[in-house]
Order: C-alpha cells, then structure tokens, then sequence
C-alpha cells in the first residue's frame, strides 16, 4: 500500500547476520541483507534499508520525517548510492541534526530527515537541503535537562511551514554560529561519498576540557564508529566474494 504521510524511526542497530540452529543442531550464520527489486542498493544496515522501505512506500508527493542515526548520513558504498537515489527521486529538504542525551542508550546520535516523493523525472528532485544543527554545543539529559518544546521554536520558525521555499539562513560569514545553513545539490554532490554528515558550528567543548562529554559518552562514539568501519569492511568482503563465485 501507498502513504501520504510516514512518520517514523527504525530501531538502531548494526547486526548483519544473526546465529540460527539447523535441523542437525549445528549453529550457522544468517545474513540479514535485504533483496527487494524496488529497492536501489543491497545492505545489511537495517536503517538504510528501512529508509529505501519508507521511500517505496510513499505515494508521489508523500510526505515524511524519519529519524535516522548518523552513519544513514555517511556510509560509503550502498549507502552513497541510497542518498543519491534519495535525492534523485525525493525532494529532501530538511535535515534536523538531534542532540545527543535525548535517548536512553548514552551518546546516540540521530537525526530527522524531511523528503517529499516525487514522480519519476530526469532532473533530481533534490535542489536544496536545509540544515538545523541543534546538536553543536547543546547540552541536554533525560532527567536534569531534558529537551522541551521550547527549545524546538528556533527550528520550527526557520522551518517556515507556511512557505518554506522562503527560508532564510541565519548562518553567514559574520554569523557563523548560526544554525540554520542551506546546501545545494551540486554542493553534496562534490562531498567525498555524498556525505551529508555536515557541521559548521565551532564545538566548545573541544577547547574547555571541563566541557567534555562523559568518558561513557565518548567510549560510545568510539565504538559505534568502529562498528560501523567494520560494517562497510564486511560489506566490501561480502561483494568481492559474491563477484569471485
């Protein structure tokens, strides 16, 4: 079935293949890449797959919001086709980088990615992207300082739902901590990777050693960039051999 409207967030994960028990009662690995012909790239990260999913599912001129983690924004190899495929056929308009201390698993970084399906066309619908960094030097808990709807006005007016092909940014040259910046396409395009992983706002924290994040925190990116270092080693892996067969 078509969607006019999808909002939605995939669970967060990075297993590739899962442990199953054969008849004979030996363990053998499952892959967990997903095959669908309307799908644009194999993988086996569960949110590129459930972003290809929820761009299948939109009808033209659907619209969505869609929190995604980060590695959605600067995987190499199915996803820099993913993106790319995304911004041929939607109009991805808006990026929402979400701070962290939001979610209950420490240091997770997310973000809301906003896109309208369009009908098939040989220019991409993708023109502009408008960025909201509400992540650069934001400080927020669960418990003692948690995000309120407050602290979501700035972004909300900058959104400009009324007409929103009449943005403004507040970032410039003498404003360079302004959160609200647009890219074109031409500029993602000549991105390593298409990545859309972008920030411009100076981090604080790494000049004040007493506004460093929780050593917790910091363990936590670590290991999820070296997840996801690893998930793209074994996907190159997976390729070479299924060309070698």
């Amino acid at each position: 079935s078509s969607e006019s409207q999808v909002l939605t967030n995939p669970p967060f994960g990075k297993k590739s293949s899962e442990k199953i028990v054969t008849e004979e009662g030996t363990t053998a690995s499952k892959d967990l890449t997903i095959l669908r012909d309307d799908f644009g790239a194999k993988t086996s990260n569960k949110q590129l797959n459930f972003l290809q999913h929820v761009r299948s599912i939109l009808k033209i001129n659907g619209r969505t919001a869609i929190v995604l983690p980060d590695n959605v924004l600067f995987e190499g190899g199915a996803g820099e086709t993913i993106r790319k495929k995304l911004m041929e056929t939607c109009d991805l308009h808006t990026i929402l980088r979400l701070p962290t201390g939001i979610f209950y698993a420490q240091g997770v970084k997310a973000n809301v990615l906003f896109f309208d399906k369009k009908a098939a066309s040989d220019k991409p619908q993708t023109s502009k992207i408008w960025i909201y960094d509400l992540r650069t030097n934001m400080h927020f808990t669960l418990k003692e300082n948690p995000l309120k709807y407050e602290d979501l006005q700035d972004f909300i007016k900058c959104y400009n739902i009324e007409n929103r092909h009449e943005r403004k940014e507040t970032y410039s040259e003498s404003n360079p901590d302004g959160r609200w910046r647009c890219f074109t396409y031409e500029e993602i395009l000549k991105r390593d990777k298409t990545n859309l992983d972008i920030f411009w706002i100076k981090d604080e924290s790494l000049d004040d050693l007493d506004s460093l994040p929780e050593p917790s925190v910091i363990a936590s990116g670590l290991v999820e960039d070296l997840e996801n270092a690893l998930e793209q080693i074994k996907e190159i892996s997976e390729d070479l051999s299924y060309e070698q067969k």
